[in-house]
């Protein structure tokens, strides 16, 4: 988590940021780009967004959006090392600003209010809330996947032998049947942008994060899959490599968005 900086063109204490692009896009808000954006009340533009989340002089919370993907980007890699960076995207490349917050935040600025979204304006859209990530669902669901993309090494190293894996034929695991021919299906009719995401791995393999409704897949392009679905809360079914999971990734891998 970045530290408080101050935007002086817009008065924002800037706490994070985020990118809001088809191949990057908190999971939490939507299962593809175009959901997330529709959310935010944005258009899905190919180039996407930064969100810069902070609070004003007041302590409201404000999302800022802005067109400037490369000043937000830079600004995450120098967090992430620990570096300072002013984050003050240019008054001409902001979109919009938003009441309100789509993200958990556990920070505040300080000797400022505390968070609070702001007063209500006439004409103004209902102020940004996170999902409920409390009980299973979408949400959760899209959360769970994040962490095992996160965690491979850990997940992965609790499977262990043939048992361990559903098999896609397998009356006892419809739901994982379903979600192989569905993302099966992807490759002759790709989804919207941002349902099938590819990011390095170890070695020469990528690993896919595909997504769609009701459930969510995690793979290795050189190792298994991990599906997880809403209608079975906390389960994490594990999909072996057998004769089809190898050529189905790599086609899912050609159709894949990737970060720039």
């Amino acid at each position: 988590m970045p530290t408080t900086e101050s935007a002086d063109n817009d008065q924002l204490f800037v706490l994070t940021a985020v990118l809001l692009t088809p191949a990057q896009f908190p999971s939490v808000l939507g299962d593809d780009y175009p959901e997330v954006c529709a959310g935010l009340g944005l258009e899905p533009y190919a180039e996407g967004y930064g969100l810069v989340l902070g609070q004003d002089g007041d302590g409201a919370r404000w999302t800022v959006a802005t067109e400037d993907v490369s000043l937000v980007a830079c600004a995450i890699a120098a967090w992430d090392c620990g570096m300072e960076y002013d984050l003050s995207p240019g008054e001409s490349s902001i979109v919009g600003a938003l009441p309100g917050w789509p993200l958990t935040l556990a920070v505040a600025a300080p000797e400022v209010p505390s968070p609070h979204d702001p007063e209500p304006q006439e004409g103004d859209p209902a102020p940004l809330a996170p999902p409920d990530a409390e009980a299973w669902g979408p949400a959760q669901r899209r959360l769970g996947a994040d962490e095992i993309a996160m965690q491979w090494a850990a997940w992965r190293e609790q499977v262990d032998g043939d048992d361990a894996f559903a098999e896609p034929g397998d009356e006892a695991h419809q739901g994982v049947r379903r979600v192989l021919e569905e993302a099966r299906a992807y490759v002759t009719d790709p989804p919207p942008p941002g349902r099938v995401r590819s990011s390095f791995a170890a070695g020469e393999a990528r690993t896919l994060r595909v997504d769609g409704p009701g459930w969510s897949m995690v793979a290795r392009t050189d190792d298994i899959a991990f599906v997880l679905l809403d209608e079975e809360p906390g389960e994490v079914h594990p999909v072996g490599r057998g004769p089809e999971l190898p050529g189905l990734l790599s086609s899912l891998d050609e159709l894949a968005v990737r970060p720039v």
